[in-house]
């Protein structure tokens, strides 16, 4: 999801810087703002559904919020991992 909404977010920097006129004007910090929030929910929500809480029984899976606060927890550094590597590495490549 962070590198879908990367590349996404570049393509929108790059249209700005090279003049194109988008509904709404220049919206970089919003866009940022909702990469963040995207990748952490999405993070929080996967990490959910995928990892259950260890009960001891391997009939029985239980999820408890601690899975989803793991996933948001692990989203935090990937989500800033990810965008400083698509804006300081990748955009000056880009012109």
């Amino acid at each position: 999801m962070a590198l879908i909404l990367s590349v996404a977010y570049l393509a929108y920097d790059v249209a700005l810087s090279r003049g194109v006129a988008v509904p709404g004007g220049d919206l970089r910090t919003l866009a940022i703002a909702a990469y963040v929030v995207v990748v952490l929910g999405s993070g929080s929500l996967i990490t959910y559904l995928v990892v259950p809480q260890p009960t001891g029984a391997a009939s029985e899976a239980r999820r408890s919020p601690w899975s989803a606060a793991l996933g948001l927890f692990a989203a935090v550094p990937i989500a800033y991992l990810v965008m400083v590597v698509a804006v300081q590495l990748i955009r000056p490549l880009l012109g």
